[in-house]
C-alpha cells in the first residue's frame, strides 16, 4: 500500500479558501479526495489521473473546487473556494495504482490506500 499523508484542514468562514495537500511515497497513483461529514456517508468530491491531464469533480463542488498535481513533490493539492457551512467535513485522499495514467475514479472501492484524513470546518 502506498503511504498517503494529507494536510491543509482549518476553520474557513464562509466564502473563503482553503487548499488540502496529499502527499504520496513513491509509485505515482491516481489520487481521488473523499469527505465525511457526521452522520453521512463519505462522499467523493475529485479525482485526478496519474498523468495529472484528466481531472474529475463532483457536481456540488464544480467551479469552486481545483485539483493539481506535483508530481516532483509527489503531492496533489484540491484548492477550495468559495467554501460553503456545507463543504465541512473530514477529507480523505486516497491513491488507485490504475494502469491507465489518464483515468481516475469515482467510487471509493477502486482506491486501495487512504490517508488518515484532515478536518475542514466552515463556519461564520
Amino acid at each position: 500500500q502506498l503511504q498517503l499523508v494529507e494536510s491543509g484542514g482549518g476553520l474557513a468562514q464562509p466564502g473563503e479558501s482553503l487548499t488540502l495537500s496529499c502527499t504520496h511515497s513513491g509509485f505515482m497513483p491516481a489520487i481521488g479526495w473523499f469527505r465525511q461529514a457526521p452522520g453521512k456517508e463519505r462522499e467523493w468530491v475529485s479525482c485526478i489521473s496519474r498523468s495529472g491531464m484528466s481531472t474529475k469533480y463532483a457536481d456540488v463542488v464544480k467551479g469552486r473546487f481545483t485539483i493539481i498535481r506535483d508530481s516532483v513533490k509527489n503531492t496533489v493539492y484540491l484548492t477550495m473556494n468559495s467554501l460553503r457551512p456545507e463543504d465541512t467535513a473530514l477529507y480523505y485522499c486516497a491513491a488507485d495504482r490504475v494502469a491507465n495514467i489518464e483515468y481516475c475514479a469515482h467510487t471509493a472501492v477502486e482506491y486501495a490506500s487512504w490517508g488518515q484524513g484532515t478536518q475542514v470546518t466552515v463556519s461564520p
